[in-house]
């Protein structure tokens, strides 16, 4: 029914075959209609679908940017299916990764018949492993009653899977310590050698994938692969036609985690673990074990000590000449060596012990490589000029961070080679039209990229409310002055709120006000908290109250979809700019700066932009929403950038009077126009 293309048609013929198909498969009685409930024909998501119907086909790249609402999932994904060839879909997270695999496009596939193999292809972190999970039963050396439950859990339902991916077994929670025994690691996996290599779950996923016409992945996956060739996408990659990431205002930071490095003193201290078991286990008369990983323990956790602060976050050359920390990452190296030295003479004696061997060695080329990227004082080789070294402590480790100042022309050249589409997509990728900030940051200068707008009545379905005489925002009882700028409105509300904060500190006070103002004013609303439970528990318990206040961080700024009642007020606290200590956006506004621009208003600025989009776009998510955004911070009136900022954000009427939202609130809902 649906192969339309023939070999023999001209480019724009195939364009104008490819917008006849499209205009009649989102028309109200095409196949999409029948197939989805409640489905309506929507100008953008037909025209976005045509734009990149033309990107596949001519095999170019298209940055998309579609407003909350336009159905962006079906807008690539009808051309995909249909003209894509072998396609790669990337999103921003593994929940996203479930949902079209499992739902989006299974419902696409059936409406329009579309003969194609669909697989899932995640981390091998999310595969129960054979190996790990034998061994952890044998070895019993669990701490806790709970962990005892799940781990029963989770050997039954190895009896059962066909995936062994966790996701499918929910009554171990996502986060329960147990998965790290019973699953492998890049470091721990013994590949070809391991006797359940023909049974291996990431292995059978890693064949699927190579065989299916559509592969669904994530972000972290495709750049972890990209860096470090270990997650099967590399063996993806060159057959691919059609690359298309969804949520692709992620991919900057996600790249620039995966194209640096970090090594962490954590990192240190689990080898020794390891190397202690193993050797006890397999050599105990070849080395005094303990003594050999006691003096590599020690040595890490002096670098840690070399600076007193709980958290710290320093550039290398903010960190004193005469500081302690240097001596101590030589002393480390040094013990290094000793532990590989004796790992040397007992590898041979057990798979596992060779496996450490291997571990260690890489371990200590990643310490050496940070350190001899530190040493150059010049500043003036390519690589130091490119990269941001940086150290940052918690209060129990210590992490050595190579950062790259820009992922542009890393990800330029992955892109070169053989000429295939690339779709970017997501609903917050310019600034007001202006799509230059993202652009420049991924190397995608004077590619096509457009704005389809959002189908919702901004002006009838919301309003914008910034309250008046707020301190600014770096006063020391900003939280609580936020807190009593947002009760009233909480209460006009009936709860049903997001209070959306830029940082963990400002949730925490933020909680304590709210339980201690709802206990005095008898307000009955449930109050949930990020870090008292899970975040889809959190949502699961939020849409189900019906009357909640959610306080969240920026775990809950983006991907987060509650439609309906529940969910009828946001209030941000203030605009999200990225930390002044941030030791890589000091080094890329000091790059900007050294070419003339203005780091604030060329990245702060943009970034912060796009970021509040995304948690202003948890509002209003369907035609017969309506809703508050609030925005605490008094720099969107004060400041001349403040235009710009509001500018960005949906269309909706503005006010700074409490009395406003309240009548808001008391009105009742307008039918919208048919």
């Amino acid at each position: 029914m649906l192969a339309i293309l023939t070999e023999d048609i001209s480019a724009t013929d195939a364009t104008d075959a490819h917008d006849a198909d499209i205009d009649r498969l989102f028309g109200a009685d095409g196949p999409l209609g029948h197939a989805v409930g409640g489905y309506r024909p929507r100008e953008s998501q037909t025209e976005m679908a045509k734009a990149i119907a033309q990107a596949i086909g001519q095999q170019k790249t298209l940055i998309a940017e579609a407003g909350t609402g336009t159905g962006k999932t079906f807008a690539y994904l009808v051309p995909a299916l249909l003209w894509g060839g072998k396609v790669i879909v990337s999103t921003g997270t593994k929940n996203l990764q479930d949902q079209l695999f499992l739902r989006d496009i299974p419902t696409v596939r059936k409406a329009l018949h579309a003969p194609v193999s669909v697989a899932l292809l995640k981390g091998r972190a999310n595969y129960v492993c054979h190996f790990h999970l034998e061994r952890t039963l044998q070895n019993g050396r669990l701490t806790s009653r709970e962990d005892v439950g799940h781990l029963r859990e989770i050997s039954r339902f190895m009896k059962t899977t066909g995936s062994g991916d966790k996701a499918e077994l929910s009554k171990v929670p996502e986060t329960a310590l147990i998965w790290n025994l019973v699953t492998s690691t890049r470091d721990t996996c013994l590949g070809a050698e391991c006797q359940y290599y023909q049974d291996c779950f990431v292995m059978k996923a890693r064949k699927e994938a190579q065989q299916a016409d559509i592969v669904v992945v994530n972000h972290h996956l495709f750049f972890a692969d990209v860096a470090l060739k270990d997650t099967g996408v590399a063996e993806l990659l060159p057959s691919a036609n059609t690359i298309i990431f969804d949520e692709a205002h992620q991919l900057p930071e996600t790249a620039t985690l995966f194209f640096g490095d970090t090594v962490s003193t954590s990192q240190v201290l689990e080898l020794c673990r390891d190397v202690l078991a193993e050797g006890l286990s397999h050599a105990r008369d070849g080395a005094d074990w303990a003594k050999t990983v006691s003096a590599v323990e020690r040595a890490a956790r002096d670098l840690r000590l070399t600076f007193s602060q709980d958290v710290v976050r320093l550039a290398v050359n903010q960190i004193a000449a005469s500081s302690p920390f240097f001596p101590a990452l030589e002393k480390l190296k040094e013990e290094f060596q000793g532990m590989i030295a004796v790992l040397e003479t007992q590898a041979e004696r057990a798979e596992t012990l060779e496996q450490c061997r291997v571990r260690a060695i890489e371990l200590s080329a990643r310490l050496a490589a940070w350190n001899a990227k530190s040493d150059d004082k010049t500043g003036n080789t390519e690589e130091a000029q490119e990269r941001v070294l940086w150290v940052e402590a918690f209060s129990s480790s210590l992490q050595l961070h190579q950062t790259p100042l820009s992922i542009a022309p890393i990800f330029s050249k992955q892109r070169e080679g053989v000429p295939r589409a690339w779709i970017f997509t997501s609903a917050t990728l310019a600034v007001k039209n202006d799509f230059n900030h993202y652009t420049s940051q991924m190397g995608l200068r004077d590619e096509p990229a457009q704005t389809w707008p959002s189908p919702f009545d901004y002006d009838r379905q919301g309003l914008l409310y910034v309250p008046n005489n707020l301190p600014q925002p770096n006063s020391l009882d900003y939280t609580d002055a936020v807190v009593d700028a947002a009760l009233p409105v909480i209460e006009a509300a009936g709860g049903r709120t997001f209070l959306l904060c830029t940082t963990i500190r400002a949730v925490n006070r933020a909680a304590e006000r709210l339980r201690e103002e709802f206990d005095k004013r008898k307000l009955s609303f449930p109050l949930f908290v990020q870090g008292e439970a899970g975040r889809t528990e959190l949502l699961d318990r939020f849409r189900a109250a019906g009357n909640a206040v959610l306080i969240g961080s920026q775990s809950f700024w983006e991907g987060v979809d509650v439609r309906g009642e529940a969910l009828s007020l946001v209030i941000i606290d203030k605009l999200p700019f990225a930390p002044p200590d941030d030791p890589v956006l000091a080094a890329r506004i000091s790059a900007l700066e050294k070419k003339g621009l203005n780091g604030f208003m060329h990245h702060q600025l943009p970034e912060a932009i796009i970021n509040l989009k995304q948690g202003a776009g948890r509002l209003i998510r369907d035609e017969t929403d309506r809703g508050v955004l609030m925005i605490c911070d008094p720099r969107l009136i004060s400041k001349p950038y403040g235009r710009r900022i509001w500018q960005s954000l949906p269309p909706f009427k503005r006010t700074r009077e409490l009395a406003s939202v309240q009548e808001f609130f008391a009105r009742q809902p307008e039918r919208s126009p048919s």
